[in-house]
């Protein structure tokens, strides 16, 4: 069952066009790539998937409706949640908050219940605490629960992002570039996470990489950017043979 639909999708940025004539798409339950040289269009193509840029022209149908245009909270709400090249998490607040926020658009008590401090409040209120701290049990994280964002190890941080954009209750994940600034080891780990996310919360995955051996160790299928455009696609072992991406890469290791 088609999840995500992309057609004819651009934006321009006056003159320039970052994102040109994007079309894409995927199936319930897959795990892509989207790769491709720096400026390609990347986060970009994310940014306007989410709602943080207005598509200049093209249509988003993720889960059969429309969704170009959305606010990024609206788009989230459909269902859509992502992670951020550069970590994006409430840094001040505590690790068991940042998830704690992500479950509250979810929240069965109405507005007037908060304010009155109803039963029906503590009830809700209980219900997130606990489920955060199960998220936080899965990412080895529930004994940092209490200790502020901003002083966790930047590995941490990055596992604490993906928890954070899980507490939405996705049905699509796009992670950006999360492996960036981990070592062989992290990097190792964070795809074994990936497989069993994809697996645990029935999830389908779209995620930017540079990291080679990560994009061809987990993903099923690959498109590849440059200069905005889709230049290629297909599974691991066509992308890696392909001329068009080899030449696009300039002598940036694709194998």
């Amino acid at each position: 069952m088609t999840l995500l639909k992309v057609e004819n999708l651009s934006k321009s940025f006056g003159g320039l066009k970052a994102v040109s004539n994007l079309n894409m798409e995927i199936s319930q339950g897959e795990l892509i790539g989207l790769i491709g040289p720096n400026g390609a269009g990347k986060t970009t193509a994310f940014n306007l998937l989410t709602g943080v840029y207005e598509p200049s022209e093209g249509k988003i149908i993720f889960q059969d409706k429309n969704v170009a245009g959305l606010k990024p909270y609206q788009v989230t709400q459909k269902g859509m949640a992502r992670t951020f090249q550069n970590i994006r998490l409430f840094a001040d607040l505590t690790v068991i908050d940042n998830v704690k926020i992500a479950y509250h658009q979810n929240t069965t008590y109405s507005s007037f219940g908060a304010i009155l401090r109803l039963p029906s409040y503590y009830r809700g209120e209980q219900e997130i605490e606990e489920k955060a701290m199960q998220l936080l049990k899965i990412f080895k994280l529930e004994d940092k629960a209490q200790e502020v964002a901003k002083n966790l190890p930047y590995g941490e941080q990055r596992r604490l992002e993906i928890a954070r954009a899980l507490a939405t209750q996705p049905k699509l994940l796009l992670l950006d570039e999360p492996a960036a600034g981990m070592n062989p080891q992290e990097t190792h780990d964070l795809m074994e996470l990936i497989r069993w996310i994809r697996k645990e919360f029935e999830l389908t995955i779209l995620l930017i990489e540079h990291d080679m051996s990560l994009v061809m160790g987990v993903c099923e299928r690959i498109y590849v950017l440059d200069y905005g455009t889709i230049i290629a696609h297909g599974t691991p072992a066509e992308i890696k043979s392909n001329p068009k991406v080899i030449e696009a890469y300039l002598g940036e290791e694709v194998v």
